[in-house]
C-alpha cells in the first residue's frame, strides 16, 4: 500500500481562491497572473507613462525610490528605505524578517511596482502566509517576477509564499474581506481615482485588518501650495494630497486606530478595519 503526500496549494492556487471571478485557463508562464489581458486602456497621466515604460523597472529599486522617496521624507533625518519597511511590517501587525512566530497574514500590496515592498512583506509573515503583488504594469510585473522567482537567491524573500497579479487599483478583483493586512507605498497620488482605490482596500480588508498607505503631502495649506499641487496634477498626473485629507478619507470610511506620521513631503497613514480577525 503507498501513500502520497497530500497537495500543498501554490501561492497562486491560493490567491485564484480569493478572487470574486477566477479565471476559467489561468496563465502562470510570465511569473504573474494577467487580469486585464489586451483590453484597451485608458491614455495614462505622464507619471504613469513613466511607470510603465521598461526603462523605470531597471533602477527603480536602486535608484528611483531611495533617492527621490528618501529626498521627500527628509533625508538625511527621515527615514531611508528599509526604516520605511520596517515601520510598514509594524503598524500592519507583521513580525521582523527571520524572527520565530512571524504571523500566516494574507497580505496585499497594492500597486507592488518591481516588487520591493512584496518581498520586505513577505520576510515579515510566516512561511506559510502569502503576500499578493498588485499592478496594472507588465514591465514593473516582469522585473517583480524575475527577482523574486529568478536563480538568484538574494532577490527572494525569505518569508511567506509570493504572488503578481495584473490588475486594476481601482477595482481590486478579490472578494470581501480577504486580507489580514493590506498595503499602498508610493502610489495612490498616481492614480486617477484615489478615493475608488482607497474604497476598494477597505473592502478587502477582514474586520481587524490594518492598511498602510506612504503617499504625498501637502505641508501647508495656505492657497498658493493648493494652486502649486493642483498645476503639477495637471501637467503630470501626480496628485499632491492635503496634510489631513488622506487621514479624513480613512475616518470616513469607518477605519479606527488612525495614525501618521509625517515627513516634509510625504506622509505614511495606517488604520484598522473595526473587529477581529482572529489573527493578531
Amino acid at each position: 500500500m503507498t501513500s502520497s503526500a497530500a497537495h500543498v496549494p501554490t501561492a497562486m492556487e491560493r490567491t485564484l481562491g480569493l478572487l470574486a471571478e477566477p479565471p476559467a485557463g489561468p496563465d502562470p508562464s510570465a511569473g504573474y497572473l494577467d487580469l486585464l489581458g489586451p483590453a484597451a486602456e485608458p491614455s495614462p497621466s505622464p507619471a504613469q507613462s513613466v511607470m510603465r515604460s521598461a526603462f523605470l523597472p531597471r533602477i527603480y529599486e536602486r535608484v528611483w525610490r531611495p533617492v527621490g522617496f528618501n529626498l521627500a521624507k527628509g533625508w538625511p533625518i527621515g527615514p531611508g528605505t528599509a526604516a520605511e519597511h520596517a515601520l510598514a511590517r509594524e503598524w500592519l501587525g507583521l513580525g521582523r524578517p527571520g524572527a520565530a512566530g512571524r504571523p500566516a497574514a494574507t497580505v496585499l500590496d497594492v500597486a507592488c511596482g518591481p516588487g520591493n515592498v512584496t518581498r520586505a512583506l513577505a520576510a515579515g509573515v510566516a512561511e506559510d502566509g502569502l503576500v499578493v503583488g498588485l499592478d496594472a504594469s507588465r514591465t514593473m510585473l516582469a522585473r517583480a517576477a524575475a527577482d523574486t522567482f529568478g536563480p538568484a537567491d538574494a532577490g527572494r524573500p525569505s518569508g511567506g509564499g509570493v504572488c503578481y497579479l495584473r490588475g486594476d487599483a481601482a477595482g481590486l478583483p478579490f472578494r470581501d474581506g480577504t486580507f489580514d493586512a493590506v498595503c499602498c507605498l508610493g502610489a495612490l497620488y498616481l492614480f486617477d481615482d484615489p478615493w475608488a482605490a482607497l474604497d476598494g482596500m477597505t473592502r478587502v480588508l477582514r474586520p481587524g485588518g490594518r492598511l498602510v498607505i506612504l503617499t504625498s503631502r501637502r505641508p501647508v495649506e495656505l492657497a498658493p501650495a493648493r494652486i502649486g499641487g493642483a498645476l503639477v496634477r495637471r501637467a503630470t498626473g501626480l496628485r499632491v494630497f492635503g496634510d489631513r485629507e488622506v487621514t479624513d478619507a480613512l475616518d470616513a470610511r469607518g477605519l479606527t486606530d488612525i495614525a501618521r506620521r509625517r515627513f516634509p513631503l510625504m506622509q505614511m497613514v495606517t488604520g484598522r478595519r473595526p473587529g477581529n480577525t482572529g489573527l493578531f
